[in-house]
């Protein structure tokens, strides 16, 4: 019976240490993609799912990119969810407790982020937020690798005619 059981002989580490190590990532991506409304919930979604899925993950898998395709679908998901609900209000009741340490830079650059294409978006939050390459960003999005860096270049292009850094104070 010694050919039974078959052993891994690499281990995947905890859960924890890979939302520890991933999740600001993740969330950034969220945010550039779904704006900060919806983002904290695509990122909470993401992870629940990844860590339902995590024990049939391959030890060899790039646990980066396999967390950025959930959090792309989870974003897929905010975009029918959002299309479907009712408007928001104009202002929240109040501010929030503490400062979010996974926000963009700042608020031009979130605003430019946000009046991006959809498609120009999120390649662009891929590949400069998760680091994602070309070939991993097509297969998430649909499309080719030429048509993944095409937008990644119009989306830049676009950033750097329209984004104006915002003066210290």
């Amino acid at each position: 019976m010694s050919g039974c059981v078959r052993s891994r002989s690499v281990s995947l580490p905890p859960f924890e240490s890979i939302v520890a190590e991933h999740g600001a990532v993740v969330l950034r991506v969220c945010r550039a993609v779904l704006g900060p409304d919806d983002a904290e919930d695509a990122w909470s979604e993401t992870f629940l799912a990844a860590l339902r899925a995590y024990p049939r993950l391959r030890p060899d898998s790039n646990i980066r990119g396999w967390l950025i395709t959930i959090a792309h679908r989870k974003a897929i998901d905010g975009y029918r969810t959002r299309n479907r609900a009712p408007l928001a209000v104009a202002e929240l009741p109040h501010e929030p407790a503490t400062s979010d340490v996974y926000e963009l830079p700042d608020a031009a650059l979130e605003a430019a982020v946000r009046a991006l294409p959809d498609k120009q978006r999120q390649v662009v939050a891929y590949r400069y937020l998760a680091d994602l390459s070309y070939r991993e960003i097509a297969e998430l999005v649909g499309g080719t690798e030429a048509a993944a860096r095409r937008s990644s270049a119009d989306g830049i292009a676009t950033l750097r005619r329209t984004y104006a850094p915002e003066e210290p104070e």
